[in-house]
């Protein structure tokens, strides 16, 4: 389980400081599909920072089975994350010398994986594999920084906007893979996103406003990526 204890964070100092998250506490359990909502500035991309080990907060303890990683070394720190968590971001973040092949396998020698091939058919990417980043739409780069977060095989997999630059029906596509892989292999996933349809695949639904939790509910009915709108 995931738990996030009275978390501060700010940026900027003394009269220009800007308190971006105010206090926030929450439990997301092993497994559980949970979407964060709410507005530009409301804090969700900050929340995931924090909560992946990418950003310490300024106070609060975020707890993985008890362990309270921002207290851990930098080193220490970057190794959890390595060998635990995924991201997928708006940004792909692809390496432009590595071919789509190399850049998943970026993600699967992490974790040991010899058989990333499936994931790289599985999003539409088999007949791009020799193509590099410049080569691609925005789109496919997109599925491939995906494919190389799902061929880390990570316990926890977070994800910010990750259909921001798909369309529609890959889109759903995508979604609807990285759903199915969770139902097969068991991860959690925590994803930012401003599109509200999302929200309706999700168990758990946290909405924030200016730093804050002001609501979080679970799904008593799901849809799938095929079921909600666009």
């Amino acid at each position: 389980m995931i738990k996030l204890e009275n978390i501060h964070k700010s940026y900027g100092l003394a009269d220009n400081k800007a308190e971006v998250l105010k206090g926030i506490s929450i439990g997301i359990e092993d497994g559980d599909f949970a979407v964060i909502l709410g507005p530009s500035g409301s804090g969700k991309s900050t929340l995931m920072n924090v909560a992946s080990g990418l950003e310490r907060p300024d106070s609060g303890r975020v707890l993985y089975g008890g362990e309270n990683i921002a207290e851990l070394s930098d080193d220490k720190l970057t190794a959890f994350r390595k060998r635990t968590i995924g991201f997928i971001f708006q940004q792909y973040y692809l390496l432009p010398n590595l071919t789509v092949d190399k850049n998943v396998r970026m993600g699967a020698e992490l974790a040991g994986n010899r058989d990333y091939a499936e994931v790289i058919d599985a999003l539409g990417l088999s007949e791009k594999r020799r193509k590099y980043p410049y080569e691609l739409s925005g789109g496919e780069q997109q599925r491939v920084s995906a494919a190389r977060a799902l061929a880390k095989k990570p316990d926890v997999l977070f994800l910010d906007e990750p259909t921001g630059a798909l369309d529609e029906e890959t889109g759903r596509s995508v979604l609807n893979y990285i759903s199915g892989l969770q139902e097969k292999l068991g991860f959690t996933i925590i994803m930012v996103t401003h599109n509200v349809n999302i929200a309706e695949m999700a168990k758990t639904v946290i909405r924030m406003n200016s730093g804050r939790i002001v609501e979080c509910f679970r799904n008593e009915t799901r849809k799938t990526a095929y079921e909600i709108g666009w």
